[in-house]
């Protein structure tokens, strides 16, 4: 069996969707990614998974770009014959879906990571996002939605059809997002490499340098803190977003004491040397920072928004606040700072909900499970 996931950047494919093209790997298919090509590629191909560059594929505002980039992919579309073409990400997603059903692709399904617009947008923004994904969701065999928020304003608004939608939320690798591999010896080794002192609390974050993943609330909340916090930002820049983070903003964080990482692989250990995990975001599908998080036994600081509330449970494993509020970001950490015992008890919380709703191993068995039954419905030869 011939699986293609499309993204529109490669580190999508490597760290969105690796264990589902691994899972075709193994299973003796052949798995290939389709995205612009980046960094990430040497990993996949190293993998065994087949790369196919998308060179006009960008994740800025390109119009003549997005059209160039469904060009290419009808070509190879044409070429290649996938048995599945699975497609991820709000501009492959729709160009993705179309193209893949008039290719005559046999097996067409798209994985809603997110809507681009909430309820609370503007409603031009809503009418364009919504008509756009009512169009695509009409083209493929079937709609798997991370978020249940998603879902069910999918159906309650009839964007997609009900009868192929389908719940299959987020997860992680349980056994590598796991407390327990790191002793007291370990998470000593890690700070003093990070350079924390012993009674440092630490607070970390994981995302993209942009606006949306609320950089500018923290960093106002930094300024507000003493000097027995350090905050560790742990991700790339984003230059080709409209709201990456300028320089400027940077450089004020950093005078708050707030330290940048960059994109890091080993999370798992960085997660180790953190007290308080936080993911102040504007807009989430289902998180899988927070739910990593979650798995390494952090208690989570998180905005009140959709996916961000399927993975804390306020009060529980961690807090939810108010979204763009620097202040009572501010407040959260010093008050879960100043109680080891709450930590403790969230920390204990979040792997318990992490073990029973978020492993990976589950999500991609319902992804397969759904090129079965596509198959079985079309009369196609049912993959093994």
């Amino acid at each position: 069996m011939k699986v293609a996931h499309l993204t529109t950047v490669d580190m999508s494919l490597r760290y969105l969707v690796m264990p589902q093209l691994l899972a075709i790997r193994d299973a003796g298919g052949e798995a290939v990614g389709i995205s612009a090509p980046g960094p990430w590629v040497p990993e996949l191909e190293a993998a065994r998974i087949r790369h196919i560059p998308l060179k006009s594929s960008t994740r800025r505002m390109d119009l003549l770009a997005d059209l160039r980039a469904a060009s290419e992919l009808w070509h190879i579309l044409r070429t290649e014959r996938f048995d599945v073409l699975h497609t991820h990400t709000p501009k492959p997603g729709f160009y993705g879906r179309v193209l893949g059903r008039l290719a005559g692709v046999p097996i067409v399904v798209n994985t809603v990571h997110g809507l681009y617009a909430t309820e609370d947008d503007h409603w031009l923004k809503r009418a364009v996002v919504y008509g756009l994904e009512a169009i695509a969701s009409r083209f493929s065999h079937a709609e798997l939605v991370v978020s249940p928020e998603d879902l069910e304003l999918l159906h309650r608004k009839h964007i997609s059809p009900r009868t192929r939608g389908k719940l299959i939320g987020n997860g992680v690798d349980l056994t590598r997002f796991n407390p327990a591999r790191f002793d007291s010896q370990a998470r000593r080794r890690i700070r003093e490499s990070l350079e924390v002192k012993d009674d440092q609390i630490v607070v970390g974050v994981v995302g993209r340098l942009v606006a949306e993943k609320g950089y500018l609330e923290l960093f106002e909340a930094a300024k507000m803190l003493d000097d027995r916090y350090a905050i560790l930002a742990i991700g790339p820049h984003d230059p080709e977003k409209a709201d990456a983070l300028p320089e400027t903003a940077l450089e004020e964080a950093r005078a708050a004491g707030v330290r940048f990482l960059g994109m890091r692989d080993e999370i798992d250990e960085l997660h180790a040397a953190m007290d308080i995990f936080v993911l102040p975001s504007h807009r989430e599908g289902l998180p899988i920072a927070a739910i990593e998080a979650a798995a390494s036994g952090l208690p989570i600081i998180a905005t009140d928004i959709r996916g961000c509330r399927q993975v804390v449970d306020h009060g529980q494993n961690g807090l939810l606040i108010p979204v763009r509020n620097a202040k009572a970001l501010a407040n959260a950490i010093a008050g879960l700072g100043d109680d080891p015992e709450t930590r403790s008890r969230m920390a204990l919380a979040g792997r318990r909900k992490a073990e029973a709703e978020y492993d990976v191993r589950r999500v991609v068995e319902m992804v397969l499970d759904t090129y079965r039954d596509v198959a079985r419905h079309k009369g196609l030869p049912e993959p093994s």
